[in-house]
């Protein structure tokens, strides 16, 4: 008997809230994020991120697609199925486009840092039966390590994405719109943008990034504005879970008015105006309590600690 494909067969089997209750330490957190990285690396994995190595496109047009890009490779909500309700996105093995050393999810690893990208747990359609977990590569890396062509011409890349969201995920099929910007966002990722090492996981950083997206949602139209105002409220959501703790209940107030404006935004009640006159206080409001939050290191690592 195979004992790869016994494995994948029993984890397949399993629902995926116990699998996610096997990452011991990080399940103790109200961060989702947490459950996925290895044991020893959740206070590395939750305070750092690698730096992005985004070279933005001269292009207007080309510009505008790598940002509807950069913010759907964000949002579980693209992959849809096991992957949503387990709050992963295509950032998770990559984050910031990069590679995660430190993913390490049950039933989709093998040693940190690895996936199967053909595990039955996410996929029925490419799911195989066996256990054969591959390095999850570094999308900012030398193109040339890269498998799918990067050339538009062929557009290689395109149908990757598209077959990697509606297959290996069993996703809802994506926009147009969506799977061009999620290729520009790849070719995007170049060795030469990196900036230098490791960064500090800040408040301002996600925030900057609901903002963005509630942006790109109000241009957008159809899937792809549902999309785009989706993935606001989610970056809001993951917000909240580092305020999730004694002394964040002012900031989870602030956090729940914006959702509701975000709502509003989608559902055609209310306008961007109204955003803008209030995001900026919204904003201040929270980063004045961002020490009440794990976002901020020590925080982090007493709640570790407990």
């Amino acid at each position: 008997m195979d004992p790869g494909r016994t494995l994948a067969r029993f984890l397949s089997a399993l629902p995926l809230a116990l699998l996610l209750g096997a990452a011991a330490d990080g399940s103790r957190l109200p961060v989702r994020e947490a459950r996925w990285l290895a044991p020893g690396k959740i206070f590395e994995g939750l305070a750092r991120e690698p730096s992005e190595c985004l070279a933005r496109p001269a292009d207007p047009a080309e510009r505008r697609r790598a940002e509807i890009g950069r913010v759907a490779f964000r949002t579980p909500l693209l992959l849809g199925g096991q992957a949503a309700r387990a709050g992963l996105s295509c950032a998770s093995c990559h984050r910031n486009g990069r590679g995660n050393p430190d993913f390490l999810f049950p039933g989709l690893s093998g040693p940190p840092g690895t996936a199967d990208i053909t595990a039955s747990l996410m996929s029925s359609r490419r799911g195989d039966g066996r256990f054969n977990p591959k390095p999850i590569p570094d999308l900012g890396g030398p193109r040339e390590t890269l498998k799918i062509s990067q050339d538009r011409r062929e557009r290689a890349l395109e149908t990757f994405i598209r077959g990697l969201v509606a297959e290996e995920f069993d996703g809802p099929e994506p926009a147009a719109e969506v799977i061009d910007g999620l290729a520009a966002y790849v070719r995007a990722l170049r060795p030469e943008a990196c900036g230098p090492g490791d960064r500090r996981v800040t408040l301002a950083s996600r925030l900057a990034l609901a903002g963005e997206a509630a942006e790109l949602g109000a241009a957008g139209r159809g899937e792809t504005r549902r999309l785009l105002f989706a993935a606001a409220r989610s970056q809001l959501g993951a917000i909240d879970e580092r305020f999730a703790v004694p002394g964040g209940e002012r900031a989870r107030a602030v956090l729940r008015e914006a959702d509701r404006e975000l709502r509003a935004l989608r559902s055609g009640k209310s306008d961007m105006a109204d955003w803008h006159r209030r995001w900026p206080g919204w904003k201040r409001a929270l980063l004045r309590l961002e020490r009440n939050s794990l976002f901020d290191p020590k925080r982090l690592r007493a709640a570790l600690e407990r």
